[in-house]
C-alpha cells in the first residue's frame, strides 16, 4: 500500500477559529446580523458535514483532471478529495479551517491506507454503523493517525461518548448537517409524514407523486414558514447569515419556498438508484443494498485506484488564501471553492482571485457553487483580474441542472483565458 503523507500546516492550530470569524463576521457585534454571524461561527466550531454535499461526478466533468493536474480544494467532509483520485491527478491539496473536517479527512486517508480490504473500508464509511469499525480503528487506523487527529476522535462529546464511536452508530447522523436532517424528519413527522417513504418509490413518476402529496404541503404549514424565516434554523446546513440573505432574496415567497424548490429537485429530478444524496436526505445514511449508490471513492471498482494514489493528497489546516500565497506562481491549475465565496466581502474575493490568478497555469479551471443562481463575481472582483478568466456559461448551467445534491442555486466554472 502507498505510504500516507499527511502534510502538517506550518502554523499551530491556535487561532484557527479566528480565521473563521474573520471570514464570516461582517457586521457590528451588537447588530442583529452581527449576533447571527457570531452564533454561526460558534456552531461552526465542530463537525458540520459528515458527508460533503457537492456532486463529485459533476465536479470531475467540470475539472477535466489529468495526470498533470494540480488541484487545491476546500476539504469539507473529504468525500470529493478521495473521489478526485479516480481521475489520476498529479497532486491534491485539501485546505480547511474547520478542525473537525481536517480530522475527518485525515481519518479517511489513514483508513484507506491501512484497512485490509474494500469490505472493511466500505463498512467503515458506507455503513458507518457497525461495532466492528471501532475494532478496525483501534487495530489498523489508530497507530498510523497523527496525534492531533487521534486526540480529536478519542475525545468525548457532550454526552460523554467518544467521537470515534459514531462509526458504530451511524456517523451520518452526526455534525450540524446530520442534526439538521434529524430535526427535519422530526418536523415532518409532526404532520404525519415520514420522509423515508420517498425511498419506496420505484419510478421517477412515483417520486414526484410522493413529493407533491406528502412533502410539498409541509412547506405551507404556518410553523414551518415561521421556522425557516429564522436564519439560525439553517445553520445546520452550514449556511451563514450572508448566504441566507442571498438565498431568500431571490424568492418573494420566503425561505420555505426556496427549500421546497431545492427539495423538489432532489426528490424528483434524479433516479434514487443513482443518487446517494437522496438516500442521505430521506434515509439518513447510504442504502444497505449491494447496489445502493455511493460516492466514487467508496465504489469497489475505484478502490484500488484510490488506495494506490493516496500519497498524492496533502491535508492543510489553513486559510485558503494564505495557502495560495505560499505557492509559487503558475504552480496550480485546478481550484474547487465549494460555496465559500458566498461568505466573502468584495475585498476578500479580490484577495482570493488575485492569488488564484497568480498561481494559475494556462488552461486552469476554477469551480464553485453559490446559494443563489448567478455567479457572484461580476462587479465584485476587479475586471483587471476577472477579465483574465472566461466564464463557461452554457456548461455551468448544465452542471447546475445535473448536480444531484440539489441544494445550490448555481454551479460555476471559470477557465483561464490568457
Amino acid at each position: 500500500m502507498a505510504q500516507l503523507r499527511l502534510a502538517e500546516s506550518s502554523k499551530r492550530t491556535h487561532g484557527r477559529n479566528g480565521e473563521v470569524r474573520r471570514a464570516v463576521h461582517q457586521h457590528d457585534h451588537l447588530s442583529k446580523q452581527g449576533l447571527l454571524e457570531r452564533a454561526f461561527t460558534f456552531a461552526f466550531r465542530g463537525l458540520v458535514y459528515a458527508q460533503i454535499w457537492e456532486d463529485p461526478v459533476v465536479d470531475l466533468e467540470a475539472l477535466q483532471l489529468g495526470p498533470d493536474s494540480r488541484l487545491v480544494t476546500i476539504a469539507s467532509g473529504g468525500c470529493n478529495v478521495l473521489s478526485y483520485l479516480t481521475a489520476n491527478p498529479e497532486r491534491i491539496v485539501a485546505v480547511d479551517l474547520n478542525t473537525a473536517h481536517i480530522a475527518l479527512n485525515r481519518l479517511k486517508l489513514a483508513a484507506a491506507a491501512q484497512l485490509p480490504d474494500h469490505a472493511s473500508f466500505h463498512r467503515f464509511f458506507a455503513g458507518a454503523d457497525d461495532r466492528r469499525n471501532i475494532a478496525a480503528y483501534r487495530d489498523h487506523v489508530r497507530p498510523h493517525l497523527d496525534e492531533t487527529s487521534r486526540r480529536y476522535w478519542e475525545r468525548r462529546d457532550l454526552l460523554g461518548r467518544r467521537r470515534i464511536g459514531g462509526f458504530a452508530r451511524n456517523f451520518y447522523r452526526r455534525g450540524l448537517l446530520g442534526h439538521f436532517i434529524t430535526a427535519a424528519h422530526m418536523v415532518a413527522k409532526l404532520y404525519g409524514v415520514d420522509p423515508r417513504e420517498m425511498l419506496k418509490a420505484e419510478t421517477r413518476e412515483e417520486q414526484r407523486r410522493l413529493f407533491e402529496e406528502r412533502l410539498s404541503p409541509i412547506f405551507d404549514k404556518k410553523f414551518v414558514r415561521w421556522l425557516t424565516d429564522q436564519p439560525a434554523s439553517l445553520f445546520g446546513l452550514g449556511i451563514p447569515p450572508a448566504q441566507y440573505e442571498a438565498l431568500v432574496g431571490g424568492d418573494p415567497d420566503g425561505m420555505a419556498n426556496v427549500l421546497r424548490k431545492r427539495l423538489e429537485k432532489l426528490a424528483c429530478d434524479f433516479e434514487f438508484s443513482d443518487n446517494y444524496f437522496a438516500w442521505q436526505a430521506f434515509g439518513r445514511g447510504y442504502g444497505k443494498a449491494e447496489t445502493a449508490p455511493l460516492p466514487p471513492y467508496l465504489e469497489q471498482a475505484n478502490y484500488d485506484a484510490v488506495v494506490s494514489r493516496l500519497d498524492r493528497v496533502e491535508i492543510r489546516h489553513a486559510n485558503f488564501v494564505h495557502f495560495l500565497a505560499e505557492e509559487p506562481a503558475g504552480s496550480l491549475d485546478r481550484y474547487v471553492l465549494l460555496d465559500a465565496q458566498d461568505w466573502m466581502t468584495d475585498d476578500q474575493l479580490t484577495a482570493l482571485w488575485t492569488e488564484i490568478t497568480r498561481t494559475a497555469r494556462p488552461g486552469s479551471r476554477v469551480l464553485f457553487r453559490t446559494a443563489a443562481e448567478p455567479s457572484l463575481l461580476p462587479g465584485r472582483v476587479p475586471e483587471r483580474i476577472l477579465g483574465r478568466w472566461a466564464y463557461r456559461d452554457e456548461l455551468s448551467r448544465s452542471l447546475t441542472a445535473r448536480d444531484r445534491s440539489s441544494i445550490y442555486g448555481g454551479v460555476h466554472l471559470y477557465e483561464r483565458a490568457d
